[in-house]
């Protein structure tokens, strides 16, 4: 862990590129080593990971508090409204698709206090984790750096058509979902130029992956897809 703090301190694109990175191996691990039981356990140490890197990210990456706003959570419900919506509507990247069968923790473990515990672990680490790491990521990093190298001396809320497009682009073809990928990836980074800060678009982000954490089991079967 020393290694990795120090890793994350070398330099503002460290502080915002490694935790992202290292979720995303624990994402290829989990879902390419571990079946059935053990996908499960890796997703919860993921997750643990992910909570570490945030807590070290907090005095390295400045922009990196929550906040609230009416447009916030008007965002996190419309992604959540586009992302469930459009899905019947187009073709999916068949090649982001794990090879093992859906994320689902009830047909796993039954509906036992463990597949609950499961389905609670994914609605906390989508809503709680993720938005920090991947806001981080996308709108502070990615859309400034393809504008300026020295990232950090470019205001949040400078508007690059190119840089909002390209990052939004490359933020919806790492989703399966990547249409509706791609508008969360715009909404989201609305938020940060409108706003001028990270916050709330990691609020509207938690919103929506929260959203479809109480939805997905709800439903059942017909959208555990999702996760």
């Amino acid at each position: 862990m020393s290694l990795l703090r120090e890793k994350l301190a070398a330099s503002p694109i460290h502080a915002r590129v490694v935790p992202y990175v290292l979720i995303l191996l624990l994402t290829f691990t989990q879902d390419g080593l571990f079946k059935a039981e053990g996908r499960y356990w890796m997703y919860l140490v993921k997750m643990l990971v992910g909570l570490w890197c945030i807590l070290e990210m907090r005095s390295l990456v400045p922009e990196l508090r929550w906040a609230v706003s009416w447009e916030a959570v008007a965002v996190g419900i419309l992604v959540f409204v586009i992302w469930v919506g459009l899905d019947p509507w187009y073709a999916k990247i068949s090649f982001l698709v794990s090879n093992g069968p859906p994320w689902n923790p009830l047909e796993q473990f039954g509906k036992s206090a463990e597949g609950w515990f499961f389905v609670v672990v994914r609605t906390f680490g989508s809503a709680i984790i993720v938005p920090p790491i991947e806001e981080s990521f996308y709108r502070s990093f990615l859309y400034r750096y393809f504008v300026r190298q020295k990232f950090t001396e470019l205001p949040l809320n400078r508007l690059h058509w190119l840089s909002l497009v390209v990052t939004s682009a490359v933020f919806g073809f790492v989703h399966y979902q990547w249409l509706a990928g791609i508008l969360c990836g715009l909404c989201f980074q609305w938020l940060v130029i409108r706003k001028n800060r990270l916050g709330d678009a990691m609020t509207a982000h938690a919103i929506t992956n929260f959203l479809l954490g109480v939805y997905i089991p709800w439903q059942g079967g017909s959208a555990w897809h999702f996760w």
